[in-house]
C-alpha cells in the first residue's frame, strides 16, 4: 500500500501579534494604575494646606506657649479633619514684670530729685528695655572746655548717687560734646574732654556711695549727636553727659565653656539612628 505524502506545515508568520496584544494590555492598565494614583481628594489637600498654614503664622515665640488641638469641619466632605492651631501665651513673665516696677521706681525717684531742672528742660528721664536713661545738659554740669563739675551741679547730682547707691544696677556715664574742635594742653580733642566729663560724674558718684564696680565711663567725643550741629539749640543738645541705669535683664549672660561647645559640636556631627537599628543600640 502506498505511503500518503506529508504536507509540509506552512510557518504562522502572524505569531507575534499574540505578544504584542498581551504587551499592549500590560501597558493600558499600567498607565490605568498610574492615573488613579495621581488623582488627589481636593477637599482633603484643602484642609491640610490651611492648616499648615495657620500652623507656621501662629508659630509660638515663646517656648512655653501651649499648642491646641481643635477639630475643624469639612463642608465638602462628611469626615471630619483635625487641624493644629497654636496659641500665644498671653501671661507675662512674672520676673521681667517685676524687674519693670522696680526700674519704673527708679526713674521716679530720680526724676524727683531733678524736678527742677527736668521742668527746665535741661533735664530728660527716659526708660527703654535697656533701663533708664537720664539726659543732663552740659551747660548744667560744666563751664565751657571744662570738665570740673559746677558747684550748683554737685548737689544735684549727689542726690542722684544716693538714689543710685541704693540700687544694684550696673551705670554707665556717657560724655557727648558737638563738633567744635577743642585743642589744648587737657583736651587734644573732644575724645578726651566728653571721657573726662564722664569720668567726673563717675568720680562724683563714687564719693558718695555707689559701688565702683557698677560704674563706667565712656567718652564718645561728636560722633554721638542726637540733633543736627547746624544750629545754635542743636549743638547745646549734643553737649550733654547720659546716665544709662542698666535693667538687671540685659546683665544675665550665660558662660559657655569650649569644652562644652566642643561636645554639642561632636554629638550634632554624629551620625543618627534610623528607626531599625535604634531598637538595638538603646540603652
Amino acid at each position: 500500500m502506498a505511503r500518503k505524502p506529508l504536507h509540509e506545515e506552512h510557518e504562522n508568520l502572524e505569531r507575534w501579534l499574540v505578544s504584542y496584544a498581551d504587551f499592549i494590555t500590560l501597558l493600558f492598565a499600567f498607565f490605568v494604575v498610574m492615573y488613579s494614583i495621581s488623582q488627589v481628594n481636593e477637599s482633603k489637600y484643602k484642609v491640610l494646606s490651611d492648616a499648615l498654614i495657620n500652623a507656621f503664622k501662629n508659630a509660638p515665640t515663646s517656648p512655653h506657649a501651649p499648642l491646641s488641638i481643635q477639630t475643624s469641619k469639612n463642608t465638602a466632605g462628611a469626615q471630619a479633619q483635625k487641624a493644629i492651631v497654636v496659641k500665644k501665651s498671653d501671661v507675662p513673665d512674672p520676673n521681667q514684670k517685676k524687674e519693670t516696677e522696680k526700674m519704673k521706681a527708679i526713674a521716679k525717684d530720680l526724676t524727683s530729685v531733678m524736678e527742677k531742672l527736668v521742668k527746665q528742660g535741661q533735664v530728660k528721664v527716659t526708660q527703654s528695655s535697656k533701663g533708664i536713661v537720664v539726659e543732663i545738659n552740659a551747660s548744667v554740669l560744666f563751664a565751657s572746655g571744662q570738665a570740673v563739675l559746677q558747684e550748683e551741679s554737685i548737689k544735684v547730682l549727689t542726690a542722684v548717687a544716693k538714689v543710685l547707691a541704693d540700687v544694684p544696677n550696673h551705670i554707665q556715664v556717657e560724655g557727648h560734646t558737638d563738633n567744635a574742635p577743642i585743642s589744648n594742653v587737657l583736651f587734644p580733642s573732644n575724645w578726651e574732654l566728653s571721657a573726662a566729663r564722664a569720668s567726673s560724674v563717675v568720680r562724683l558718684f563714687e564719693v558718695n556711695g555707689v559701688a565702683p564696680e557698677r560704674l563706667v565711663a565712656v567718652g564718645y567725643g561728636e560722633h554721638r549727636p542726637v540733633e543736627s550741629n547746624s544750629t545754635p539749640e542743636g549743638r547745646a543738645r549734643n553737649r550733654r553727659v547720659t546716665v544709662l541705669i542698666m535693667s538687671a535683664a540685659q546683665q544675665k549672660i550665660t558662660d559657655i565653656s569650649l569644652a562644652a561647645e566642643a561636645s554639642r559640636a561632636a554629638a550634632s556631627a554624629a551620625p543618627q539612628v534610623t528607626g531599625g537599628q535604634a531598637g538595638a543600640r538603646r540603652p
